[in-house]
């Protein structure tokens, strides 16, 4: 949670996140700690949110935490509205973003990709970085 932390606190607004990664890698933890580095109150209560598909919480900046899990398609991550959640002011965080890659070209979005390396350890990736994230 601290790398989350870390990157939560140098948002500026408008990054979009695509967070992969297998079951139990750690993705909705990490997001725990955007959250609670970008100001959201209730930090602690983020979740993943595969069944309801988008959870949405206050911060410095408005969090959209999707899960693209049981998605079926990109048309169906389409109609999420995934457009409208993209905006200066908000920060978008999806996990399972490799799914629907596809729509995410052109955004140029900031890549996590987390891995088991032991029961307690993971491996983390970060790709495309901008200059005042390469800090962490």
């Amino acid at each position: 949670m601290e790398l989350g932390r870390k990157i939560g606190a140098r948002l500026r607004g408008g990054e979009v996140f695509a967070i992969c990664g297998p079951l139990g890698s750690g993705k909705t933890h990490l997001i725990k700690g955007i959250a609670a580095g970008a100001g959201a109150p209730d930090s602690e209560g983020v979740t993943s949110p595969t069944f309801v598909l988008v959870n949405q919480y206050a911060g410095r900046f408005d969090l959209y935490h999707l899960d693209a899990y049981r998605l079926e398609s990109i048309a169906d991550f389409e109609r999420l509205g995934f457009d409208d959640f993209c905006y200066p002011e908000s920060v978008v965080l999806i996990e399972w973003a490799d799914k629907i890659e596809p729509a995410l070209r052109g955004l140029d979005p900031i890549r996590i990709d987390l891995a088991h390396a032991a029961e307690r350890k993971r491996v983390i990736h970060l790709q495309n970085l901008p200059a005042y994230l390469k800090v962490l």
